[in-house]
């Protein structure tokens, strides 16, 4: 791996800690000043930063210690690869992506990626495995058609209609970008390695990861790499998704933490396959699109203003540093009256349970996050789970108990 630096190994020994994930290290990095600080925190000075706390620091310490020997293999497996680490705020590293809340303190990447020349205007495609023979041929058409257009396609590379998302990118002759929920040294599904191979040996992309190499494709990876996803993007097209298809949460999360534009394709209404599809454009949350040039066209202001570095100003309004920023597109509305706290139910999960009793009032997901003291991937694939169980709604960017 070239360009190796006591920056790169000191947050690589950060993602190899256990218990440390991206909002975990985006707090630590903030109290410390950079990694190197972290490493060098005493596990008293670890305990005060919020979500730690006394047990867990000491943890947190044990780990720090023991990947001083970790990173050495990590990086050995990282050569490997013929794969290099951007870090944020760094070289290489993608504008688009360094902006959303929670951004990965560094990427893994195997392959061709430039975000500042071909990969500058990305699009993401996303829906479900269990997709229908529609599903694939949209997907492929759609993802053809924007990469003759200029466009990158991003996806994440599972089977359905990612995997027909990078194939119709390759087959256009286009560009496409794999981000992984396990690390570089998996592929998964595994029947996409020749496909991933292809992408790398000819140069068409990249793959991408913020995981250690060799972790597994656990479920649990999935709706933070998700943000990832649709934080590469200029904006998300939705081609099928079924009522609990982590697709919803790419989409959601593109929509009110990041202000991407969010498109969906219409599928036939009595298609399981596209049951997540049309909830999200029967609630507003998607625009239309039938043709690529419903995607292609709005997208191209967001692809101005990214050009000229203005992205993130179309859709937020300056707050000061730590406050929450709402789209500004989104109009007021009244919050309904704060009613009792609600018995959760016994279906419910600890995580459901306490977002449920926190909710007495109407909050953007920040606000939840922040109220709750959970983590923000959770409370995002949470509210999703609960709004298809009727149990939340929607207003713009606010969630309320239904």
């Amino acid at each position: 791996m070239g360009g190796e630096t006591s920056n790169v190994r000191a947050l690589l020994r950060l993602t190899l800690t256990p218990g440390l994930g991206p909002i975990l290290i985006e707090r630590l990095l903030a109290s410390f000043g950079d990694a190197e600080g972290v490493l060098a925190a005493a596990p008293k000075q670890l305990e005060r930063v919020r979500g730690i706390g006394g047990g867990k620091s000491a943890r947190i310490a044990v780990g720090l210690r023991e990947s001083e020997t970790l990173v050495d293999e990590e990086l050995a497996r990282l050569d490997a690869l013929g794969a290099r680490v951007l870090v944020r705020g760094g070289p290489g590293y993608p504008g688009l992506l360094a902006s959303i809340p929670s951004a990965p303190p560094l990427i893994m990447v195997r392959g061709s990626f430039e975000p500042e020349a071909r990969d500058r205007y990305p699009v993401a495609v996303d829906g479900s495995r269990r997709c229908t023979a529609y599903g694939i041929e949209q997907s492929e058409r759609f993802s053809g058609a924007f990469v003759s257009s200029g466009l990158t396609v991003v996806s994440g590379g599972a089977r359905g209609i990612d995997t027909a998302a990078h194939r119709g990118a390759l087959r256009a002759g286009g560009r496409t970008l794999v981000v992984l929920g396990c690390g570089l040294g998996r592929v998964y599904p595994p029947e996409n390695e020749a496909l991933f191979e292809r992408i790398v040996e000819e140069g068409r992309g990249a793959i991408v990861s913020e995981l250690p190499v060799a972790t597994p494709p656990n479920a649990e990876n999935f709706p933070a790499r998700n943000r990832i996803i649709s934080g590469l993007s200029l904006g998300v097209l939705v081609i099928e998704a079924g009522a609990r298809s982590g697709a919803l949460i790419t989409a959601r999360q593109a929509l009110e933490d990041q202000g991407r534009e969010v498109f969906a394709l219409p599928g036939r209404a009595d298609s399981e396959a596209s049951r997540g599809s049309l909830m999200l454009l029967k609630g507003g949350e998607a625009g239309v699109a039938t043709e690529p040039g419903d995607v292609i066209g709005p997208l191209e202001s967001a692809a101005r203003h990214h050009f000229a570095g203005t992205h993130a100003a179309r859709f937020v309004e300056p707050l000061g540093v730590g406050e929450s920023s709402m789209l500004a597109r989104e109009p007021s509305v009244a919050a309904p009256p704060a009613v009792p706290a609600p018995d959760p139910g016994p279906a419910a999960t600890p995580t459901q349970r306490r977002i449920l009793e926190t909710l007495d009032r109407e909050m953007t997901t920040d606000e939840l996050t922040r109220a709750s003291g959970l983590e923000a991937a959770s409370v995002r694939a949470e509210l999703t789970r609960l709004e298809l169980a009727g149990r939340v709604r929607r207003r713009g960017s606010k969630v309320f108990r239904a």
